[in-house]
């Protein structure tokens, strides 16, 4: 392993200030494998984050399979399908920090696909909530802080846009992942759309993990969360802003599919309503790398 060091952020003292490159001969920043690792990221993310994004056409049906129970018991399905991915998210880190990045993907990839198929039989609210929602967004969230993290690794004078294009997979995700699963629902049932869903995840996983490779490590911490960076007035700040900017962004994914086909009686309107923000998304997410 070469000793050369890299410098992170030497501004930000809660920002590991020495990373050391992983191997020998390692591919140069903003290469052509860099695009590569942006990529590979894009892809998965388009194939997670897009199935989460694309949660309101399964809630249609959840209303229509489980008309007793509230919509607002049935909205935690996808709640805490990305809410767990960023639950999640702090464990996800540290296998990240101390193990093979791609064996992290690779296996949540397994475990968020698992997680699909399992939930393809259950016959309760409860049920899909324990395996679409928590299962998923656990496991999902091996996949989500790799592919968010490795462009900005592998990228320096690209390094906003190459992010901006990687969590752009998640919406381009969204937006085709809408109408077929749309289509699929109606042609073969909500049971056959989880099935097929979950294979995607894990053929994606097994496909491009291989392409989620560290290109530094940092020094493994003594603390798994570093609660010091609470004093940070910046930190804070820009945490408490998430929360909610995270709460307004996430509910017309939810709630406007299936109020066009409840409320306003436009009947396969459900996917193109999904489809239209996610599209909206892609955009915001690629510009403001720019």
């Amino acid at each position: 392993m070469s000793e050369r060091s890299l410098t992170i952020n030497e501004s930000d003292k809660y920002v590991f200030e020495k990373a050391v490159i992983t191997e020998d001969n390692v591919p140069a920043q903003d290469s052509l494998h860099a695009w590569i690792v942006v990529f590979g990221s894009f892809l998965l993310l388009m194939v997670t984050v897009g199935t989460t994004n694309s949660f309101g056409v399964y809630l249609q049906e959840y209303q229509t399979e489980f008309p007793s129970t509230p919509k607002s018991t049935l909205t935690w399905i996808g709640s805490l399908q990305f809410g767990g991915m960023c639950f999640f998210g702090v464990l996800a880190g540290v296998l990240v920090e101390r193990f093979d990045s791609r064996l992290v993907v690779f296996g949540g990839s397994i475990g968020a696909g698992a997680a699909l198929l399992i939930s393809s039989a259950c016959t309760s609210p409860v049920a899909l909530i324990i395996t679409q929602g928590v299962l998923f967004g656990a496991f999902g969230s091996c996949i989500l802080i790799p592919s968010i993290s490795m462009p900005s690794q592998w990228m320096e004078k690209y390094r906003a846009l190459a992010t901006g294009i990687a969590v752009a997979g998640g919406s381009i995700g969204g937006l085709w992942m809408s109408f077929a699963t749309r289509a699929m629902n109606m042609q073969l049932g909500y049971h056959w759309s989880l099935r097929i869903n979950g294979f995607m995840v894990i053929v994606a996983g097994c496909a491009f993990s291989p392409l989620m490779r560290k290109r530094v490590v940092v020094p493994k911490r003594d603390k798994i969360i570093d609660f010091g960076a609470l004093t940070n007035a910046k930190f804070v700040l820009l945490f408490v802003s998430s929360l909610f900017a995270a709460g307004g962004y996430y509910a017309p994914y939810y709630y406007m599919p299936p109020y066009v086909e409840t409320v306003l009686q436009r009947d396969g309107w459900s996917a193109s309503i999904s489809s239209i923000l996610n599209a909206g998304s892609i955009v915001g997410r690629v510009v403001i790398g720019l």
